[in-house]
């Protein structure tokens, strides 16, 4: 059986091809706003899957994915077969991309262990000694909190995140590409002493997404950077819900 993962987070959907085993090369990536069936049509010619595995944060890119797809499929959520358990007041207001990820951390990492997902949000999504999710933080994404200077500031330009050539700048670039590299890691090293001040035993940190290996550098107490921990999750969960 082929699977097709549909990761729809805020700013873009990723397509990717999978078998009950792993990941496959087949992959592509729409920008989220631009979803729509003929899009979808577009970009997936020729693909040949069984059933495909929806993970969204998006509730109406949810809607026409399931409307545009003509095979089974399932939609990722609290009440999914996910293989670990949930230790949560309000499991419906879990988002599926942390869900996935503690899937796949538990499976690939072990518990306990935290998942450190840079995207449009910063998620630290937190597995318990015994395997099960316990909840975790959110904070603004590296370039939510670029993007909010730039619009309310009217001498501050928009720059790439990268290392920063030096920590007192020498223009107002520089100055920008160290204040935020450097205050993001911090923001994250702190976020991560707190957590693991109330877990009993130290996690294991994994990080994924889009600034992870940028941040991670910087940050001793990430053990490992997974760009894949996502979707293999996603794939595992798959494997326990497709069609017998």
């Amino acid at each position: 059986m082929i699977y097709l993962l549909i990761d729809n987070s805020n700013t873009r959907t990723k397509f990717v091809l999978a078998s009950p085993e792993g990941l496959l090369d087949k992959r592509c990536m729409v920008p989220t706003r631009e979803l729509c069936g003929e899009r979808l049509s577009q970009a997936l010619e020729g693909w040949r899957y069984d059933f495909a595995l929806i993970c969204s944060v998006v509730p109406r890119v949810a809607e026409v994915l399931c409307d545009w797809l003509a095979c089974p499929y399932h939609v990722l959520s609290c009440e999914s077969k996910l293989g670990i358990g949930i230790r949560y007041p309000l499991p419906k207001q879990i988002g599926a991309d942390r869900l996935a990820n503690a899937v796949g951390a538990v499976a690939y990492y072990g518990a306990p262990s935290v998942v450190v997902d840079f995207g449009t949000a910063v998620t630290f999504d937190v597995v318990s000694d015994d395997g099960f999710y316990l909840g975790g933080v959110i904070a603004p994404g590296l370039a939510s909190m670029g993007d909010y200077l730039v619009r309310n500031t009217a001498l501050l330009p928009a720059v790439d995140p990268r290392e920063p050539d030096c920590a007192i700048g020498k223009s107002t670039e520089q100055a920008i590409h160290a204040g935020s590299i450097y205050g993001y890691r911090g923001l994250v090293k702190e976020i991560l002493s707190r957590v693991e001040e109330e877990m009993p035993n130290q996690p294991y940190v994994v990080a994924t997404g889009g600034d992870a290996e940028l941040i991670a550098k910087g940050v001793s107490r990430i053990d490992a950077v997974d760009g894949n921990i996502t979707l293999n999750g996603m794939r595992l969960v798959a494997n326990l819900n497709a069609p017998v």
